[in-house]
């Protein structure tokens, strides 16, 4: 065992010494050493590294369903200040069928989630018809608290319906709205243009933002989260990160980096992003898994590989989507996945999880997955994330398919958990 070199209290270590202690590895045996001068005289100082914190998980107040109506992709931000305020927003959407979008509403809490205000519609989010005769929906919505400007923005994606009632992928945009938080009020529904080609010099269709996690950088551009397809005959898509410059009013595309896809069902798609630790972490939803990247810049980033436990076992998580939690010096995944008793739920949507992850291996640590919200016959595969402060996050997720299954007849719920 090495000998840690002793300083005489009479006087500084001489250089040799320095030199000696700089290129040793002490860290090898979890001791900080730090030199700490008082009255002139060096002091040497042993502590221990920081202790992780035990997670801790709350359940919060609900916002109750409609008779006729679901509350769906619901998600929440966090306006900080001497009077904050969160804010949630969701689709009223039909109970029964796929993608039965309409109207976006908000709810909001002045006292830290315990209440919430009886959901409002934002009339400039209302599903309308555009003058080629489609009918147009906000959805797959995401709201983010911008500082740099005080805003909030939502960005996702148009859905859009021939008659009201066929579903035109191809005309998907990504779709944004701005909230001034001076008079409460929602700008309009606006889309973002992309470039007609991507860097591999296939076309960019179809792109959009839904339900993906955004990161908003220290200078206030965002790096946003999209996904588009490259043929008008096949939905396989591919995710990149875009980094969007953002003035209060307008979302400008900048420029976007890795473009990641596989060759299998449709691709990858609904990726979401976080910064932790100086390095950049992107989430994929793929049809038959999930899928995992790190990047330096936040807009490169390596080979995707399937997300894994930490004892090599796949994850289990397949066709919806994965949302990062940083919450005190760790790094979380919030996922649903098969293998949970869970059989009887739609894609294996619930429960929803969350456990932390090592972001050197880029795998789930096993023995710290929690339930977040227990399985209730419904699906819980919409998630969002709202990052309070260092130490609280907050998750989000509308009930779906209530009508389905045992609870048909009661309304759904918007759940929380802290």
């Amino acid at each position: 065992m090495e000998t840690i070199p002793v300083f005489p209290l009479s006087g500084l270590p001489t250089l040799r010494t320095l030199k000696y202690i700089m290129t040793r590895q002490f860290f090898r045996i979890g001791i900080l050493c730090c030199i700490l001068f008082h009255a002139g005289s060096p002091i040497l100082s042993l502590a221990q590294a920081p202790t992780t914190r035990p997670l801790t998980i709350e359940p919060m107040t609900s916002i109750q369903g409609l008779a006729e109506w679901d509350w769906t992709q619901a998600r929440t931000t966090f306006v900080p200040g001497t009077e904050p305020i969160s804010i949630t927003t969701m689709s009223r959407t039909r109970q029964l069928g796929s993608h039965g979008y309409y109207d976006i509403y908000e709810s909001i809490s002045n006292d830290h989630g315990r209440t919430w205000s009886a959901p409002r519609l934002i009339p400039s989010l209302s599903r309308h018809q555009d003058d080629d005769g489609y009918e147009v929906a906000a959805g797959d919505l995401w709201p983010t608290y911008h500082p740099a400007t005080h805003k909030v923005i939502v960005t996702g994606k148009t859905f859009n319906f021939a008659n009201g009632r066929q579903e035109d992928f191809l005309k998907e945009k990504v779709a944004y709205a701005v909230k001034s938080l001076q008079d409460g009020r929602w700008g309009p529904l606006k889309t973002m243009d992309m470039p007609s080609l991507d860097h591999s010099g296939a076309s960019i269709l179809a792109a959009n933002a839904g339900c993906n996690q955004p990161f908003v950088l220290p200078g206030g551009d965002l790096l946003l989260p999209i996904r588009y397809q490259r043929t008008r005959d096949q939905r396989v898509y591919t995710s990149v990160i875009a980094r969007c410059r953002f003035d209060g009013e307008q979302l400008v595309y900048v420029e976007h980096g890795t473009e990641h896809s596989i060759a299998r069902d449709r691709g990858l798609y609904e990726p979401s992003v976080i910064a932790f630790k100086g390095r950049y972490y992107l989430t994929l939803r793929a049809d038959h898994a999930a899928y995992v990247t790190r990047g330096q810049d936040g807009l490169h980033y390596d080979p995707v590989k399937e997300w894994r436990f930490d004892d090599g076992d796949l994850l289990g998580s397949y066709n919806t989507q994965q949302h990062w939690v940083h919450v005190g010096d760790q790094l979380y995944l919030v996922y649903t996945r098969l293998g949970a008793d869970n059989d009887h739920v739609f894609r294996h949507r619930a429960p929803l999880f969350i456990a932390r992850v090592d972001p050197e291996r880029l795998v789930v640590i096993r023995k710290t997955e929690r339930v977040l919200l227990p399985e209730n016959h419904a699906c819980l595969g919409n998630s969002g994330i709202c990052r309070i402060g260092d130490l609280e996050s907050w998750v989000t997720c509308g009930e779906v398919r209530v009508s389905y299954g045992k609870r048909k007849g009661e309304a759904n719920k918007v759940l929380f958990s802290r």
